[in-house]
């Protein structure tokens, strides 16, 4: 089965807690803090795995977590990293942010590979929070949550050439006589239903990738017949070989086929329509005269195509020659990736704990992801601890914020569940 789509949930995983530890020695009283930070947690990576094929492992399993980082310990001992899980994909695959649409990463090279979600930082034991006028520290930071996101896998075909063109053209028929590969062939509309890889390989030239794409018919770009499925996978290619049925046979003017198939092609890229084209004409042993070629040829010529092939993929009449002709052509055609404007890369935003503050009749609520991890970090029932508390709202900048709302003498603060009396 091929698939080239799947929409996945990733989660890294949480960073461990700092520890809250105490050295208790014999004959060492006052041994001081040795909590020790917690460990990492563990990112999501996703890498190129060559030897892939299809997404379709991603149908049965649809959420990939990593490990969440070990708590610190006692004796500065740090808790352990942890483990990154690592998802493979085919190479040429696309990564995309599920809810924004836009591209993460572009897979396209052996050996790449893309962190989709960041572990967590692990926290701070209380031995870092020791100073010289805070020797004993009662409190330790949590660690930071790991990242969970819905994202969107699109597998786009690493091929050099694409052949394009209407339903039972032959372009199947083509690509099994140049190539190995060995495609359904039938005279029905929709044979392929999935693209066809195969290598081409002739003496004297050098081989290449050749992708035949299920039918593109006219309405494709807006999803009608298989074409809309399966139009990402040219846009890696560099050449285009266009396939018509010069004979035709199904009653279809050839060069009416060639403009509404390109007429798909800048509806649904515009840089796809401009890609280098090599028009054959195949099915040319059912001719009864040239003469529908030449005029053919001059349609299309007049239109800037000037590689038009007359070729009989069934007979492999002028089939050699079209294909020196694109390997010539690629040899010409620098390898590019996929292009990705500003508009359509996705940029992570920024950690950041933030907060509100409202007011109900004379108490002020501080609310926010800020707040919950602070009061996660320390223990407000210990002096110390509730000192570094306010020390923190005043950092933060809290304090001033509150006095700018007109806080006053004896109004309260409350934070989740704490309370107190602001007091200048």
């Amino acid at each position: 089965m091929f698939i080239d789509t799947a929409k996945i949930l990733v989660k890294s995983g949480k960073g461990g807690d700092g520890a809250i530890s105490f050295r208790r020695e014999k004959y060492i009283p006052l041994g001081g803090p040795d909590g020790g930070d917690g460990g990492e947690g563990g990112s999501v990576i996703i890498t190129v795995e060559p030897n892939m094929t299809t997404l379709l492992d991603f149908k049965y399993r649809r959420k990939y977590a990593a490990k969440d980082g070990e708590n610190g310990g006692g004796s500065k001992c740090y808790g352990k990293d942890g483990e990154d899980l690592y998802i493979k994909v085919p190479m040429g695959t696309v990564v995309r942010d599920f809810e924004s649409d836009k591209i993460m990463a572009d897979l396209a090279h052996e050996g790449d590979k893309f962190v989709v979600a960041k572990g967590g930082k692990g926290g701070k034991g209380n031995v870092k929070f020791c100073t010289p006028t805070r020797q004993a520290p009662n409190f330790a930071e949590p660690g930071m949550p790991g990242e969970d996101r819905w994202i969107k896998l699109e597998l786009k075909l690493l091929a050099d050439v694409g052949l394009i063109g209407f339903p039972n053209v032959g372009k199947s028929t083509l690509l099994s006589v140049v190539s190995k590969a060995r495609p359904k062939i039938a005279n029905y509309h929709f044979t392929t239903i999935t693209p066809n890889l195969g290598v081409v390989s002739l003496p004297g030239i050098n081989s290449f990738v050749m992708a035949d794409i299920p039918g593109i018919i006219e309405g494709a770009a807006e999803g009608v017949g298989l074409g809309f499925e399966f139009l990402r996978h040219i846009e890696r290619t560099r050449l285009l070989i266009h396939v018509v049925d010069i004979s035709a046979s199904e009653g279809r003017d050839p060069f009416e086929d060639f403009l509404k198939i390109n007429e798909e092609l800048k509806k649904y890229n515009v840089k796809l329509w401009d890609r280098p084209q090599i028009v054959a004409a195949n099915k040319s042993d059912m001719l009864y005269d040239d003469k529908q070629f030449e005029e053919f040829k001059d349609k299309v010529s007049k239109l800037g195509y000037k590689n038009v092939f007359k070729i009989s993929a069934a007979t492999k009449l002028g089939v050699d020659e079209l294909i020196k002709e694109s390997a010539r052509i690629l040899s010409t055609i620098p390898v590019t990736d996929i292009e990705i404007s500003e508009e359509d890369k996705f940029i992570p935003e920024d950690k950041k704990f933030t907060y509100t503050i409202r007011k109900e009749d004379n108490c002020y609520i501080v609310e926010g992801s800020f707040v919950d991890r602070l009061l996660n970090s320390v223990n407000v029932n210990e002096p110390d601890s509730l000192r570094y508390f306010h020390k923190v709202l005043k950092n933060k900048g809290i304090m001033n914020e509150l006095m700018e709302l007109g806080i006053k003498d004896g109004d309260l603060v409350r934070l989740n569940d704490f309370e107190f009396e602001f007091l200048l």
